[in-house]
Parts: C-alpha cells; structure tokens; sequence
C-alpha cells in the first residue's frame, strides 16, 4: 500500500498508469519534488580520499545498474547509484532500525521479485512500520499526449518511451504489496525533465546518495574511481545477465548485508558474446550511443567510453569461467585506509 503524507492512496480500477499520473500530481509530492532537485549535488570521488581532519573517506556502497544492496547504518554510512537517464533508483528504509535499500531498476521485468529481494533485510517482525520510499530518475523520454487538458496516460504509456512503463510498475508494485511504503519524494518523469533551447528533454537528477543514519537523501554523482569495486566486471553482468537463467527476472546481487562486503555474484555468457563485442567494438561513438543506450542525447562524456572497456573485456574474456571460477563470487573487503579491495 502506498501512502502521501499520512493517507493512504486509495486503490481503483483506473489502473497503474492513471496510478502514476495522480501521484505525480499530489502537492505533496510536487513540492518534495521541488526541494530536492534544489539540494547541492555532491559529487563522489576516491580522490576525495582524505577530509581536513586527516579523517578517512566514509563508508559507502556503490550500485550499479540492475543490482541491488541493502545496508545497516551500524557498518555503512551513505549507499548510492548514479548513470539513471530512463532508469529509476528506488530507496526503500526502515525509518525505525535504519536499514536502507536501494536498487538500480532498469526494466518492468525485474520489478516484482526485485522489490521482494530489497525487502528481505528491511522488514522487522518486532518493528512493524511504514517503510521509507524515494523514487528518484526516470524523465519525459517521450512527449506526454494530452486530451481534455490532462494528462492521457493510456497514449503516454503505449508510447515508445522506457521511464513511463517502468514508473508505472513500481508504483503498481508497491500499492499491491502487503507492506505499507510511505512514498516521500517522486523526482520522475516530467519532475525529473529539463528541456535544452531545441525542445530535447533531459534528466535533471540522475544518482543520489542516501544517508543511511538519518534518511536524509542527496543527489549526487560519482567518477571512475568512485563507481566501484570491480566496476568492468559488474557493467558486464548487466549486459549478459539475461542470458543467465538464474538471474531471470531478479536483480542482480551486490552486497553481502549480513558480513558487510561486496560479493559480486557470479553470472554466465555465451562464448558469442565475443563476437557481439567485436562488432560493436567496430562502431563509431555515434552509433554505440544509438545502438546501446535508451537514451543516447542523455547519458554521461563517459558512456562510450565504458561500453568499449565492457567490450574489451569481453574479447579477452569469453569465457566466463574465468571471471567466475567454479562460479563462486568475487569478494571485496573495505581496508582500514579507506576503499574496497579484493580478498
């Protein structure tokens, strides 16, 4: 069930896109809207190692697309995502224990069992609670019809767009669930949007960071250095986990919330995948922007850049074996100095 400012949102047959449509229109939540995209954006960097006190850089978890992590306030301060242009960063918090998950949703496909695997460390049976919720990236990848002067949903929601069909959902999700998730910032879609002097929209926010002791959430952005650890190896999961049967339907996993490291979870790929990478491997930036983005007049100077180091290592490592051997996971410690390094 889903609840705005203390009153539950009442369930009709208007279905999830109308769902959408009238949360997106709730004050409340216009207005939470607002306050957020005015917050500074942080920016996130291991070359922001140490602070003025000689203090070490916080404790962080990073998520990346498709992936998921759940994380106790008592081990890691902040968790975060970023690279969210048709994608939507979903935070779910217990407000009680702190207990803070956050995942990177990138298809409808992935909704139902992956918003069952964020709840599994949140829910307490001994703290029963409204949960927390932020939705936050998403923008108008397609223009909005309009009939009667409101807004068409049914026309928006069969349009070619990705943001829309996603939003819509999770919303549908998370008001059908048992559990009560009280929505407190909604920074999607048209609140998500800025146009350029030609009418090209754009997201305003994509990535945030979550302050896991207090729930204050910011938007936020991260560098090379920052989107870690084992970054190549974990974009090349997102590109070949639907290949993998095991990872059908699910996200992807992360972080080990019960000994508080990153254990990245190991997933197959198909020795063709070679070949796909050296034909794309081949393209210009142009057309790897065309031919493997949702939103290629919206991602980041690094885009093209990161598809042909995902490329590369996949021509070196066709076989997924080595990567995972005996498909065990990959695991990573956070050091004393600061930053997670492999154990």
């Amino acid at each position: 069930m889903i609840i705005v400012d203390g009153t539950p949102i009442s369930t009709s047959s208007q279905g999830r896109e109308r769902l959408l449509v009238s949360l997106l229109e709730h004050p409340v939540l216009v207005s939470a809207s607002d306050s957020f995209k005015a917050l500074p954006q942080k920016k996130i960097s291991l070359s922001d190692k140490w602070d003025s006190n000689g203090s070490t850089q916080f404790k962080y978890v990073y998520v990346f697309q498709r992936e998921y992590a759940i994380v106790d306030p008592t081990r890691v301060k902040m968790v975060g995502t970023d690279e969210a242009t048709t994608c939507v960063g979903l935070v779910i918090r217990h407000p009680v224990t702190g207990m803070t998950s956050v995942a990177h949703m990138d298809s409808p496909a992935v909704v139902d069992l992956g918003i069952s695997q964020m709840l599994s460390f949140v829910i307490d049976s001994n703290t029963p609670t409204e949960l927390d919720v932020h939705l936050i990236g998403g923008y108008q990848d397609v223009t909005l019809k309009w009939s009667n002067g409101k807004n068409d949903a049914e026309n928006y929601s069969r349009s070619p767009g990705y943001s829309f069909p996603l939003c819509s959902k999770i919303l549908e999700a998370l008001q059908c669930s048992e559990e009560k998730f009280h929505v407190q910032t909604l920074c999607i879609l048209e609140h998500n949007t800025i146009r350029n002097s030609v009418g090209t929209p754009y997201p305003v926010v994509t990535g945030f960071l979550v302050d896991t002791c207090t729930g204050s959430i910011l938007p936020a952005t991260f560098d090379r250095t920052s989107r870690g650890p084992d970054e190549i190896v974990r974009r090349v999961r997102v590109s070949v986990s639907s290949e993998d049967p095991s990872w059908k339907g699910k996200l992807l996993d992360a972080y080990d919330t019960c000994n508080d490291r990153f254990q990245i979870a190991a997933c197959s790929w198909s020795p063709r995948w070679k070949s796909i990478a050296i034909s794309l491997q081949q393209l210009s930036d142009s057309e790897i922007l065309l031919n493997c983005s949702t939103s290629p007049l919206a991602e980041g100077p690094d885009f093209v850049d990161n598809e042909r180091r995902l490329y590369d290592y996949l021509i070196r490592h066709p076989n997924w074996a080595e990567t995972f051997p005996r498909r065990e996971p990959r695991v990573f410690e956070w050091t004393a100095g600061g930053g997670w390094v492999r154990s």
